[in-house]
């Protein structure tokens, strides 16, 4: 017996099979689920279908940007103005990042793209933009305060006319596109519907616009439809568009890949693109403004300078004219050379006077020194240490705005950087004072040397003297024209070569959909649908304190499972005589021959059979263990033992009105107490009425004597006993019986207390039981999937059945109706 109550002495071929077919019962385990499998996954494939087709989708595009490392001037305008390494200085990326990301080069972005009014229409559960688009176009009057941020509807009647609502609001707010900035104060807006003509202008206390037709518009198309439009606010734009992604393409490379993620892709690629393009126009006009403001102040310089210029040349040539006189005398000419000279020098110290004089204003009027600069070296000014202390301050101002541009004012580089710049001004105004003071002793010196020349002057004659200081003034003013001119032409040159520092090398062309990511959602759909019905079938059976499957049973006890009776959906109970070639029949067969196994060639067998708790099918088994005996042709009795709760003789119509506890106490004799059955070979003997001491009567040595006497006429008998885990009547009868059926019913016996019943059973060694499962269900939808497989095997050496469905189809009374296919609803109710 003890071979057959551990799985230990099994032989290897036998427990390699058993690993094979917990494998396999795992396997059907899963299969037998395939409706929630199936469910989950459509569900899932549906929301993901779903989430796709109507969420708004975001759109991803591109462009790349390269920053030159080691930049020098473009063309002359390098060698122009040397002195203020503009154009030569080193560039950081990551202030070139900033500068990308600014507000303020996001903003004129915005502004050139006219992005002020945007444009959507509705869909069922949507609203898609309609950028370049739209049907129509929403003109403002960008003079008048207009009301931002709320959604204006339009629907097209006609070409000729539109029905406009405003809806209610509180709260709202205003733009003054005049100064750019949004207004302060919030205003409430009323509900407004109105048909108008398209031209005309809409104007009330908040709105002032006009909507026309475009070209895309289609009157198949668009009339009857509804739109709407939202005039928008710019600052908030350039928010929302400063939040584009910037980074090198890798940490050595310094070229930039601008990413943005919008709603719309025109709209996306639109503004990428103008981005660059206003980056790269806004480097060269930061090279061009030194250039344009010298060539500013020299037209302003010239302005004067031709007036008097043609004063001298209208003198001159009437002076000559009337007095008929050409030239002069050599004397004359070489005092003439000598004045000239010194006018000459005393005109240019007097050029770079009134520099000295736009330069002092210039630094004491601003706090930082631009690029806007005119340069010393555009006037003819070469001393080192001013056009060293320009240069400096032009270059710490301009680090000071890349620093800005990427963090905030109370960073201690800026801090550093504005005491840098406060004392570089002010050692610059220093220098500008001494140079102005060493000028003005310099043309106090021009002007005694020219007082000493004049007074040769004066000693020649009268016409000779006029013409000597009418050419003097014409010459002195035409060598400034000309020097003027030079410098102007050169800065023109310089401003003409200038090319931007920086370069576009990829303009966004197209982009790429981000969101949702329709292949991702799917498949992220599919495997959410396998891995929830795993959840929620892990967390039933976590839960489930029933015994399901063989495995439960295994892990609580080693007693040996001698097999499993199918679930019966029959009104009859004893179904082997009613349906002898049933399934359910064979599975009562196969327990039978299990039990002859066990018997060791015993031609005569008493056998037990109890259960945890009330309704778990120990009368039920009893009852068909004893038939199949029966129908096998052994003499066979059938013994009603549940003196408390007799019912056996219901199920065969008999009486019970004498048996086992009126013979017990001696009202009745043997062979009055025997019934005869509806089956040959089959004889039942009922419980009796019910005795108040039940246990005390099965312990009598009056049963003793009953059982010696029936194991001599039968050659099976099959006890059928009150729940073990109630009374204690089954173990007072076991010391009769060679073998103990514990019944155990498929998703009914609680784990817990059968666990604790069979411990107990095995630790006092009371005596050796045999598990059955009864009530198996072994159709896919079932909850208790793996029984199909290898049942009664170890029992016989294949004398086991496996009833899983197709194999050995045809055998049974009942295969039809197995086979009847059930509704998929019914199959998940059903489970």
């Amino acid at each position: 017996m003890e071979q057959y109550q551990t799985n230990n002495n099994l032989p290897q071929q036998q427990q390699e099979q058993e690993e094979k077919v917990d494998i396999m019962s795992i396997i059907f385990k899963m299969l037998s689920h395939w409706h929630y499998f199936a469910i989950s996954i459509i569900l899932a494939l549906l929301l993901a279908f779903v989430f796709n087709k109507y969420s708004i989708p975001i759109y991803e595009v591109k462009s790349t940007v390269l920053v030159k490392d080691d930049k020098k001037g473009g063309g002359m305008g390098g060698d122009l103005l040397k002195g203020l390494d503009l154009f030569g200085s080193q560039k950081n990326v990551q202030n070139e990042i900033g500068i990308l990301q600014s507000y303020s080069l996001t903003n004129k972005a915005i502004k050139q793209l006219d992005f002020y009014v945007s444009y959507f229409t509705e869909n069922k559960f949507k609203t898609d933009e309609l950028y370049k688009d739209s049907p129509f176009e929403v003109v403002i009057d960008t003079a008048f305060n207009q009301l931002v941020g709320t959604p204006i509807f339009v629907n097209i009647v006609s070409s000729d006319k539109y029905e406009l609502e405003i809806p209610e609001q509180t709260n709202a707010s205003l733009y003054n596109y005049r100064k750019e900035r949004p207004l302060e104060e919030k205003v409430d807006i009323k509900k407004v519907t109105k048909t108008l003509s398209f031209g005309e202008w809409y104007k009330d206390d908040h709105l002032n616009f006009k909507i026309i037709l475009t070209e895309n518009y289609k009157p198949k198309d668009n009339n009857g439809k509804n739109y709407q439009f939202t005039i928008n606010d710019v600052d908030q734009l350039t928010t929302q568009f400063k939040s584009s992604k910037i980074e090198p393409i890798n940490k050595e490379a310094t070229i930039l890949e601008l990413t943005l993620k919008n709603k719309n892709k025109q709209k996306a690629i639109d503004f990428i693109n103008m981005l660059t393009k206003v980056y790269i126009n806004s480097d060269l006009e930061d090279k061009n403004l030194i250039a344009s403001n010298t060539i500013d102040f020299i037209d302003d310089q010239l302005s004067g300078i031709t007036d008097s210029l043609h004063i001298v040349e209208s003198q001159l040539q009437d002076f000559r004219t009337v007095n008929k006189i050409m030239n002069v005398s050599d004397e004359a000419k070489m005092v003439f050379d000598k004045v000239y000279a010194l006018e000459n020098e005393r005109a240019l110290e007097n050029l770079k006077a009134r520099y000295y004089k736009y330069l002092m204003e210039y630094v004491n009027k601003n706090a930082e020194i631009k690029n806007d600069i005119v340069a010393p070296a555009t006037m003819g000014i070469e001393d080192p240490l001013l056009v060293g202390l320009v240069a400096e301050l032009v270059k710490l101002s301009s680090e000071k705005e890349k620093l800005k541009s990427s963090s905030t004012s109370i960073n201690p580089a800026i801090t550093a950087i504005d005491l840098k710049i406060d004392n570089t001004r002010k050692t610059l105004v220093e220098n500008i004072k001494n140079i102005v003071n060493m000028s003005n002793i310099s043309v106090k010196e021009l002007d005694k040397r020219i007082a000493v020349v004049q007074a040769e002057v004066n000693k020649l004659p009268v016409t000779e003297r006029n013409l000597i200081n009418i050419e003097r003034k014409f010459k002195i003013n035409n060598e400034i024209y000309t020097f003027l001119l030079q410098k102007r032409a050169e800065s023109a040159i310089a401003k003409a070569s200038n090319i931007p520092d920086n370069k576009i090398l990829d303009k966004a062309i197209s982009a790429e959909k981000v969101y949702p990511k329709t292949s991702l959602n799917y498949i992220i759909a599919l495997i959410l649908g396998l891995i929830i019905p795993l959840v929620y079938l892990f967390i039933r059976d976590s839960m489930n304190d029933k015994i399901v499957e063989r495995s439960d049973v295994e892990k609580i006890t080693n007693f040996p499972i001698i097999g499993h009776i199918i679930h019966s959906d029959r009104e009859s109970k004893v179904v082997v005589h009613d349906s002898p070639k049933s399934s359910i029949s064979e599975s009562f067969r196969s327990v039978r021959t299990n039990l002859q196994f066990i018997a060791k060639g015993k031609e005569k067998q008493t056998i037990l059979v109890t259960s945890t708790m009330v309704s778990e099918g120990k009368t039920f088994t009893s009852i068909n263990l004893a038939s199949i005996f029966a129908l096998y042709g052994k003499k066979t009795l059938l013994m009603g033992f549940d003196l408390r709760k007799p019912k056996i003789y219901q199920d065969f119509q008999l009486t019970n009105t004498e048996g086992i506890s009126s013979y017990l106490i001696g009202k009745s004799k043997l062979e009055d107490i025997i019934q005869s059955s509806f089956l040959e070979n089959l004889d039942i003997i009922m419980a009796g009425p019910v005795p108040p001491n039940p246990a005390e009567l099965i312990a009598s040595p009056k049963n003793d004597e009953l059982f010696a006497k029936l194991q001599d006429i039968y050659d099976y008998i099959i006890i059928d006993t009150p729940p073990v885990g109630l009374v204690t009547d089954a173990f007072l009868l076991m010391k009769y019986t060679d073998a103990n059926v514990y019944v155990v019913r498929q998703n009914y016996t609680h784990k817990k207390v059968f666990g604790s019943i069979v411990q107990d059973i095995e630790k006092r060694q009371i005596g050796s039981f045999n598990i059955l499962i009864n009530d198996v269900r072994l159709d896919q939808d079932s909850y208790g999937y793996g029984y199909g497989y290898g049942y009664g095997y170890g029992y016989g050496y294949g004398y086991g059945y496996g009833y899983g469905y197709g194999y050995g189809y045809g055998y049974y009374s009942d295969d039809d109706t197995k086979t009847k296919k059930k509704s998929f609803f019914s199959k998940l109710n059903k489970s």
